[in-house]
């Protein structure tokens, strides 16, 4: 599908790809070498555009960093996605986005520029993830998980819808239905943006190579010809006002819980609420290390770290033990390159040092939150 617009004095040729189309990507190579334009938009960020072109990005990625600034979980569910695409590719022999790639080629040998036109992952991502709420994030997380499995049975006819929707539309489909902040983010937002990064394209003729399921709303906005705000895109929300205030409330009503067993049922009972905590936090951190098959210093870090992080709303158990892990078994070069390949598997995400550390940093946060909440009820009844 090759659409050709007029805007803003240039000639803009929008070809609306089928991401798991080898025809696509055929189009896509022959138009522009045929058309010779000046600039050549593609649909992905920087960080994507420099990772088809740095076959050793996985080395340099530095995973005490990411747990540091907090990316674990964004980490883990770039590399889902980057799992689901890969068996996709593995089963059927086509490779997800490969008309980027015959992009990119094209592009480079008629000299022409190359524009990454589409918003940053980590940004969408981050959209999504702060709309939505405690519940929605699980079914998020358990549908990128689900993954896994659904394209182990995926067939042709879910290859042909996959021509029309976004990876990303795919994955979440079920969530979507019921969460309109996942269509707003995922799509229209990013139609606004591609849009946007078109029209304001150097050069008189460009060819924007776009998702077919972005195709309709680029040509709605290209034809608007009004300015879209960038930054105002790119800006992530704060945490919601609850969220904020639950991350000081839980842990001083504990304190509170805390004092009032002393004041109310002596020092005995205010003990007892003390090892309750302490055993509830700590078994079940654990416990969530062990999931991960963690070395066994960071299972004792995670039982050791939860009964106080979760008394401390600026860590949480599962940085402490994630950076243990990471300095206990320290990542080798092989384990970084092994990535795509061990991302395909369940097995593999376990068998990797690097996808271990975001288990243990994941698994043992679940397991601490699931402590807290199961203490509270124990520690109420003392009170009884």
């Amino acid at each position: 599908m090759v659409d050709q617009i007029s805007c803003n004095g240039k000639n803009i040729l929008l070809i609306g790809t089928a991401h798991v189309s080898k025809q696509s990507a055929k189009l896509v190579e022959d138009t522009i070498l045929e058309q010779t334009p000046d600039t050549v938009c593609v649909e992905l960020c920087q960080t994507r555009l420099a990772s088809l072109k740095d076959a050793d990005r996985w080395r340099n990625m530095d995973i005490v960093k990411v747990i540091k600034e907090k990316k674990a979980l964004l980490l883990f569910m770039n590399l889902l996605l980057a799992s689901f695409q890969k068996k996709i590719a593995d089963k059927f022999g086509i490779k997800p986005g490969q008309e980027m790639i015959n992009a990119i080629k094209a592009a480079e040998k008629i000299n022409a520029h190359i524009i990454p036109a589409d918003r940053e992952i980590q940004i969408t991502l981050s959209r999504v993830w702060r709309g939505m709420g405690l519940w929605e994030k699980l079914k998020l997380m358990f549908s990128l998980v689900f993954s896994f499995g659904a394209s182990d049975d995926i067939n042709e006819e879910d290859i042909e819808k996959m021509k029309q929707e976004d990876i990303l539309q795919t994955l979440l489909a079920d969530v979507k239905k019921t969460h309109p902040i996942i269509e707003k983010s995922l799509i229209n937002e990013r139609d606004q943006y591609l849009a946007e990064k078109i029209r304001s394209a150097p050069g008189e003729k460009i060819v924007a190579v776009v998702g077919a399921a972005h195709a309709p709303g680029i040509k709605k906005y290209l034809a608007n010809n009004e300015k879209i705000d960038i930054d105002e895109l790119n800006i992530i929300p704060p945490a919601g006002k609850t969220g904020k205030i639950l991350k000081w409330a839980i842990p001083a009503a504990i304190m509170v819980l805390f004092a009032t067993g002393f004041l109310m049922e002596g020092e005995n009972a205010g003990a007892d609420m003390i090892w309750i905590w302490i055993a509830a936090n700590g078994i079940f951190a654990g416990i969530g290390a062990t999931i991960a098959l963690a070395h066994p210093l960071t299972i004792i870090s995670a039982i050791i770290a939860a009964p106080l992080t979760s008394l401390n709303p600026m860590i949480a158990a599962g940085w402490v033990s994630g950076l243990v892990e990471a300095f206990s078994r320290k990542p080798k070069v092989k384990d970084f390159e092994a990535i795509p390949e061990d991302i395909v598997s369940i097995k593999g995400f376990w068998r990797n040092n690097v996808t271990r550390i975001l288990l243990v940093v994941i698994f043992t946060n679940l397991g601490s939150a699931i402590g807290t909440w199961t203490a509270v009820p124990l520690m109420l009844k003392l009170l009884n």
